[in-house]
């Protein structure tokens, strides 16, 4: 339950203001464009305080860090909701991100820590739950919040969030690094190298990072081509979005019940990466007009396909990953987690970089195919399943 709270504090702490972006320009009476640099700010934040913390918890184990991350971020959380410019906030929410990276990256050292092998793949799986279910249900809880409070008030919520994970860490979360198994010096970048030099790691962090750009790419332009391009309702694109978050869910929870107990994880990384190739393609034939101006329909059901083909890939990737190293756990997990954000930060705004469905495809289709050549080339003598 603790690693599957933190699991969902990027989808808190970035989507659940969301339907108060308008609210927050009005009360500094300023742009869109400069509160959307609080979510930019969130999300840079949030990958460099990766690659901070997690070697840091090869090095002090994972207790300390976490609990002074998650501190921290209640304190921020709280000071984000007393911010008195935007400037402010945008920093704060800086702060905000990066101390709440420790949840992220300390979650997956600690799901090494205590597991190996398939059982990796299958727990992986099992927190996509929360990850498919968490950007759904934090834009609606926001809402929610709205009719009672305004955006400060739902920055006071995240700090009671924090502060009561700050208690379920401290009485329900045990050391799982032990003192024997610890680096003793170094800040990790050695690590880091090490992993880089790994050609299936880096064949897997690569295969994540092209399915977090197409994510993305998704989450950032979809908005704007269903509703404005191909006439969606809001109430229609809430309930295709939620239809797409049940479909990724679904795919992962079938992975982690199913099929890593029959197939090899490397097979199914493989699988997964083609079909998000195929819709990818189909997405882009569908923007370009290859077949003519297509519908709703057709384009939504595109977009279904693909996004639930990452169900196969994200917790399958992060579990082959994760597999290739014993001692720096934290190190691989930082390097995992902040090139999906910053992945992230880069492609947002590509992706509406005009007005049609061609950019947001163009992308989801380069980052497929560059993932699959890339995993194919690099993890090709990888024959095993993720214990391997």
């Amino acid at each position: 339950m603790i690693l599957a709270i933190l699991t969902a504090l990027p989808s808190l702490s970035s989507d659940v203001y969301l339907p108060a972006l308008p609210d927050v320009a009005g009360t500094f009476t300023t742009t869109a464009v400069v509160v959307q640099l609080t979510l930019t700010s969130c999300l840079i934040g949030m990958a460099l305080g990766q690659l901070a913390i997690g070697p840091l918890s090869d090095r002090l184990g994972r207790r300390r860090p976490l609990l002074t991350g998650m501190t921290l971020y209640t304190a921020a959380s709280m000071a984000c909701a007393l911010a008195p410019t935007a400037g402010t906030l945008v920093g704060l929410r800086f702060v905000q991100g990066a101390a709440g990276a420790a949840g992220i990256v300390i979650a997956r050292a600690i799901i090494r820590d205590l597991y190996e092998g398939v059982k990796i793949a299958q727990v992986f799986s099992t927190l996509m739950l929360i990850s498919g279910v968490a950007p759904v249900v934090a834009p609606l809880f926001g809402a929610q919040l709205l009719h009672v409070t305004n955006w400060r008030g739902i920055f006071a919520a995240l700090a009671v969030l924090g502060l009561l994970t700050v208690a379920a860490i401290t009485f329900g979360l045990p050391e799982t690094l032990p003192a024997s198994a610890r680096r003793t010096r170094g800040m990790g970048l050695d690590q880091m190298r090490g992993l880089l030099t790994d050609r299936v790691f880096t064949g897997c962090l690569i295969a994540a990072s092209g399915a977090f750009a197409a994510f993305f790419a998704y989450l950032a332009a979809s908005p704007f081509v269903l509703q404005d391009l191909y006439g969606a309702s809001p109430q229609t694109y809430a309930l295709f979005f939620g239809l797409n978050a049940a479909g990724m869910v679904a795919t992962g929870q079938l992975n982690g019940r199913i099929l890593v107990r029959r197939f090899p994880v490397h097979t199914i990384v493989t699988a997964g990466l083609s079909l998000l190739l195929v819709a990818s393609l189909a997405m882009l034939a569908l923007a370009t007009g290859l077949f003519g101006q297509p519908g709703l329909t057709a384009v939504c059901a595109v977009l279904f396909v693909l996004i639930s083909s990452l169900g196969l890939l994200i917790g399958n990737a992060n579990a082959l990953a994760m597999n290739r190293t014993t001692h720096a756990a934290g190190a691989a997990s930082a390097l995992l987690g902040a090139s999906s954000f910053l992945i992230g930060a880069l492609v947002s705004p590509l992706a509406g970089l005009t007005t049609s469905a061609v950019p947001m495809a163009l992308i989801q289709a380069l980052a497929a195919a560059g993932a699959l050549i890339c995993f194919a080339t690099l993890t090709h003598r990888c024959v095993a399943t993720a214990g391997k």
